[in-house]
């Protein structure tokens, strides 16, 4: 039984590597409170999911899907899937976007609110707030 446990683990390192790292990214963006670091925990999460996705598409043995030039295709050939590479092709690029998209936030919250922690940003939120109703309480139709 030990055996089988064990060359079960070691067969299935790369989705235990996966598992780890994607949840290492969900711990980061759910318990960090910098910015910054949540943009990280994002990059992390997305990688273990495109690692997953390769990994997937991996056929021992297998060859790439390029059919030969005189059209002589083996019948017992093996190929491997290209559809899961395609599409995190396609997936790096959005990444790629939405962390630049994700740091130009930062920057624009940086200049705002002088801090990138979401605890602060909170508090200067809340006390904006706060002046607001009580300068502008009955025209906004709060307390008089």
């Amino acid at each position: 039984m030990t055996e089988f446990t064990l060359s079960f683990i070691v067969g299935h390192m790369n989705y235990w590597l996966f598992t780890l790292l994607m949840m290492t990214g969900l711990y980061i963006v759910v318990d960090k409170g910098n910015l910054v670091k949540k943009i990280v925990g994002l990059n992390m999460f997305q990688t273990a999911v495109f690692m997953l996705y390769i990994s997937m598409g991996k056929v021992t043995g297998g060859t790439a899907p390029i059919f030969p030039t005189d059209m002589n295709i083996d019948p017992e050939a093996v190929y491997s899937n290209p559809l899961p590479h395609v599409l995190i092709l396609t997936a790096i690029v959005v990444g790629i976007a939405t962390t630049s998209l994700g740091l130009a936030l930062i920057v624009r919250i940086r200049e705002e609110y002088h801090t990138i922690e979401e605890a602060l940003i909170q508090k200067i939120e809340l006390e904006k707030a706060t002046r607001e109703i009580r300068e502008f309480g009955e025209t906004m139709g709060g307390p008089e």
